[in-house]
């Protein structure tokens, strides 16, 4: 006979074992949504260098605004595609993931195909260098942008692994095209090289899937999705824009030799801030898992995502305040005396964004694209305004103490908003995922 405490501890143990399993299954998405970004990130950087020395300086420059240009058009495309159905097609039936990545892969072909066709022109209408690289990257758009639409949509589905053998593809596609690129010589290879093996991926990834893009859903997906898209396409694109701001402001009040000083920390920073990114890959999909899941459990969740990306970005800094001088010139070059300056302050400024990175992916998950839109537009104002107003009073290093101050002050606005939407949901049942 049974007796009730061991009725108990049978129904105990199932449900510790099931949430065991659900926590090895997020520690298994969370390590691929790494292992993508780093092969991303790997092949970027390989890009940038191989690039840079095969053109020089002028020419890579040239490369440069094609590289900044694409990345505009993508935080469109992912305002747009990728980022609601990252929030409403988590964790669904696989029809409904279905259906929804092939209208959103299709809406990102179409932002490609449209804002491509203005690349295109105004790169045939540009004289030197500069014109036909924007004329190739307005035909390679496309492309790039349904091959990052592809890694968004896999992590929906918690199929990180296949995101990051879609990167792989990409980054083996690479190797043949840049050498034919550098036996080109020119700007506009390099760019065609750099799309068309993406190209590659792409299609490979439609055969992963086993989906085919859907562009004529693009007008339905968008109107369906309209109180997401577009305001994360306004956080996207201010979010870049400020950056951008600041860069060029610093440049100009105190002179580009401090822009490099700042590129300089950031590539310091640089392999946590590949781990940051890898993870906010999948952030917002998990985040949305757990509010399906365990709703009451979503705060504990973003706190512990952003406070273990902020602690872990303070031990970064704080490795790097040991660097020795030698080892710096060794990586850095001449640029290491000045970047060496900022390594605190950047620190902070990258702690202060992981933080706010928790609650950000708590805002998305619940859908409260209003907050977070709010939150986004404060934060780019705060990293505009504070890295220039730095830059007036205190130079480059001013710039980077501002820049500091502004994160952490938008992340406290960023858990405030989390904080009330939250309450919110508590009094509200959750929203039915769409299905049509």
């Amino acid at each position: 006979m049974t007796t009730e405490g061991e009725k108990t501890t049978a129904t105990a143990a199932p449900a510790g074992a099931a949430r065991g399993t659900a926590k090895r299954a997020m520690v298994g998405r969370l390590s691929w949504g790494l292992a993508d970004q780093a092969a991303s990130s790997m092949s970027n950087f390989v890009v940038g260098i191989y690039v840079a020395r095969s053109l020089g300086p002028t020419a890579f420059g040239v490369f440069s605004l094609a590289w900044v240009t694409y990345g505009v058009v993508l935080n469109v495309s992912r305002g747009l595609a990728t980022d609601p159905l990252v929030v409403r097609f988590s964790g669904v039936q696989e029809g409904a993931w279905r259906g929804a990545v092939a209208r959103s892969s299709g809406t990102a072909l179409g932002v490609g195909t449209v804002l491509g066709v203005v690349c295109l022109a105004a790169g045939l209408g540009i004289s030197g260098r500069v014109g036909p690289a924007f004329a190739v990257l307005g035909v390679v758009l496309p492309a790039l942008l349904l091959q990052d639409a592809w890694r968004f949509a896999f992590f929906a589905a918690g199929a990180g692994r296949k995101a990051f053998v879609n990167d792989v593809v990409w980054g083996v596609a690479l190797v043949p095209a840049m050498v034919v690129a550098a036996h080109v010589g020119t700007v506009a290879a390099f760019v065609l090289a750099w799309g068309g093996s993406a190209a590659v991926a792409a299609a490979y990834g439609c055969l992963q899937s086993g989906i085919r893009p859907r562009p004529a859903g693009a007008p339905g997906w968008m109107r369906e999705q309209r109180d997401l898209g577009y305001r994360y396409l306004v956080e996207n694109v201010g979010l870049s824009g400020a950056y951008q701001l600041r860069a060029y402001g610093l440049g100009v009040i105190v002179g580009v030799g401090s822009v490099g000083a700042v590129r300089g920390a950031e590539l310091l920073l640089g392999p946590f801030l590949a781990v940051l990114m890898g993870l906010s890959l999948v952030t917002v999909a998990e985040a949305a898992r757990v509010l399906k899941r365990a709703p009451h459990r979503l705060g504990k969740f973003c706190l512990l995502l952003g406070g273990g990306q902020a602690a872990a970005a303070l031990l970064w800094g704080a490795s790097l305040l040991l660097l020795p001088d030698r080892l710096g010139e060794l990586v850095l070059g001449d640029v290491w005396h000045s970047a060496a300056q900022l390594i605190v302050p950047a620190t902070l400024g990258v702690a202060g964004a992981s933080l706010g990175t928790g609650a950000a992916a708590g805002l998305r998950a619940l859908g409260a694209a209003r907050r977070s839109l709010r939150c986004q537009m404060f934060a780019s104002v705060c990293y505009a305004g504070g890295g220039l107003g730095g830059a007036v009073l205190a130079g480059t290093v001013g710039s980077s103490w501002g820049v500091a101050a502004a994160t952490v002050t938008s992340s406290a606005v960023w858990w405030l908003q989390l904080r009330s939407a939250l309450r919110e949901q508590a009094q509200e049942p959750i929203p039915e995922v769409r299905t049509s």
